[in-house]
């Protein structure tokens, strides 16, 4: 597992998504800033942790689609069911 690669393609991710201390977030009739939510993603020698949740294997094939998406500077498939509307 390419790590630097891995953190570099996170840190891309993050740029798009808006990284940053705060959000404007449109509501009726105005607007509101707020901090946005992180989604965790801990790497460990023998697998990952996304928000929070079990170890994630390096040989699972969800684990190896999820980092896959993420080296081809995709935000994960799997994040669409829980952010339909983006990130």
């Amino acid at each position: 597992v390419d790590f630097d690669l891995i953190l570099e393609k996170v840190q891309a991710l993050n740029a798009v998504a808006g990284e940053g201390p705060w959000q404007v977030e449109h509501r009726p009739g105005g607007a509101q800033l707020r901090q946005p939510q992180a989604l965790p993603l801990v790497l460990f020698r023998n697998g990952i942790v996304v928000a929070n949740g079990p170890l994630r294997p390096y040989e699972h094939p969800n684990t190896q689609q999820y980092l896959q998406d993420i080296v081809d500077g995709y935000f994960p498939s799997e994040l669409q069911m829980c952010y339909p509307d983006g990130v």
